[in-house]
């Protein structure tokens, strides 16, 4: 049987080209990162926006809430990382974290850490509680590191993709890489972990315009997602419905069944180029941002 799958079009907002939208787990809130510099907070239910941050002059290709801190922290262009109280809106801190491009920070579920990903080709470890200290710097890719992503079943691990065609798994506290995955015939733009029920599994998207399932215990490929016609931008497992989703710069999101990878659902609203998917746990509907 198919999956039934209604899609319900609940919000549209033009504005600058969107890098990357992050759902508050309690409030209706979407952060949205903009390539103008700046960051909005947009109300879902409202179509509104709440707030709005002028963080650079040139792009915020990352950003991500801190609710249990009220904060929002923020990689750009300029090779900083700032993080604002998204109540009073006052500037916690401002660092330089890289030597080039930020194209990612990943705030872990738990600790005081925020994990970034540059195009120097390193990923850095920051402990807010330390005053935003870099603990550890893990070196091993050769080319610019797209995105990194905690394990949410094992908060210790996480994983980086990178344009050097592979993905990396790694253990705080360790240099080196646990492993690799390496099967993309273009570099690898996305990474997300399956975090329904048991299945060791995580999903990448590539430049070869496939995405990729794979056991990470068995470190073998379990699937390839082939279908949309360019680079694939954004990938993730829906956290409580059986889907996969991926985003790409062929203007189109498609909706896979995670257990046959059947595709189910071609979104093609005219948009241009796909960049960004997020989603909210303990809610059905599953937000992107095209």
């Amino acid at each position: 049987m198919p999956l039934r799958l209604e899609i319900k079009r609940k919000f549209a907002q033009r504005s600058e080209r969107v890098k990357s939208v992050d759902l508050h787990p309690t409030e209706p809130w979407i952060l949205a990162s903009l390539y103008s510099g700046t960051l909005c907070i947009w109300d879902y239910q409202t179509q509104t926006m709440v707030k709005s941050f002028e963080v650079s002059e040139l792009p915020v290709r990352s950003a991500k809430f801190v609710s249990r801190k009220q904060w929002v922290v923020a990689g750009a262009d300029d090779m900083f990382i700032r993080v604002y109280n998204y109540n009073t809106m006052d500037k916690i801190k401002v660092f330089e974290a890289h030597t080039d491009y930020i194209r990612c920070v990943a705030v872990h579920p738990t600790l005081p850490y925020v994990l970034s990903s540059s195009d120097d080709m390193l990923i850095k470890l920051w402990d807010w509680d330390k005053g935003w200290m870099c603990t550890q710097i893990f070196e091993g890719h050769s080319h610019y590191v797209m995105q990194v992503t905690f394990n949410p079943k094992d908060t210790n691990t996480f994983a980086s993709a990178s344009l050097d065609r592979t993905t990396k798994i790694w253990s705080l506290g360790s240099p080196d890489p646990n492993f690799t995955l390496d099967g993309h015939q273009k570099g690898v733009n996305c990474v997300d972990y399956f975090t329904g029920g048991d299945r060791p599994y995580l999903i990448t998207g590539s430049d070869d315009s496939t995405a990729k399932v794979w056991d990470y215990q068995t470190k073998s490929c379990v699937q390839t997602l082939e279908g949309h016609t360019h680079n694939i931008s954004a990938v993730c497992f829906h956290p409580e419905l059986p889907i996969i989703i991926t985003g790409s710069e062929d203007g189109t999101v498609r909706i896979w069944h995670s257990t046959t990878y059947r595709l189910e659902n071609t979104l093609n609203y005219g948009l241009e180029r796909v960049w960004a998917v997020g989603y909210m746990k303990g809610s059905r509907r599953n937000g992107d941002w095209l």
